[in-house]
């Protein structure tokens, strides 16, 4: 069977449409995350919120780490993505410049959010990791490794699928 010469035009035109989309979406990405961390994960010891204390070396791998910030509206649309990973998987999150902790955990309370949160109050964890804006997510690996970097909205999904990449590229039997 074979299609006429106007179909095949209109998909080749959709192919390379669709592929030049998806270049253009990697080449914004790797901008955005041009400065991030890459290769062993910066130490993340610090005192949660809730006044508990986080280590990332003890912490369950593999490992999301969100930056954040109460203030960014893209922020907003991702948290209950990343509020249901936290209840299954392992997140710490970084308020950056969000307030005291008290404003911090209003937020929580009013938006009904129960991840984990260290306050990067002055950017100082932030800038460490190489964050040049929120949201941005690190994967970290079972040996400290950063995975994956992607900054700007992350489906649940998304999300999902590159701590199920982690988990398997640790996995003894590939």
């Amino acid at each position: 069977m074979s299609f006429p010469a106007f179909n095949r035009k209109r998909i080749l035109r959709w192919t390379i449409e669709i592929l030049l989309f998806l270049v253009v979406l990697y080449g914004v990405q790797h901008w955005r995350t041009r400065g991030a961390t890459s290769g062993t994960a910066p130490p993340l010891d610090r005192l949660l919120i809730d006044g508990e204390v986080f280590s990332l070396t003890a912490a369950p791998r593999p490992l999301l780490v969100y930056f954040w910030g109460t203030w960014c509206p893209v922020c907003r649309m991702q948290q209950g993505a990343v509020d249901a990973l936290a209840e299954d998987a392992g997140v710490i999150t970084l308020a950056l410049s969000s307030g005291s902790d008290e404003d911090i955990a209003a937020y929580l309370g009013q938006h009904g959010l129960d991840f984990p949160v260290v306050n990067d109050e002055d950017g100082s964890i932030a800038a460490q990791w190489g964050v040049q804006g929120v949201p941005t997510s690190f994967i970290i690996d079972e040996k400290d490794q950063v995975r994956f970097v992607t900054s700007g909205y992350t489906t649940g999904p998304g999300l999902r699928a590159r701590l199920w990449l982690t988990r398997l590229q640790a996995s003894p039997h590939r």
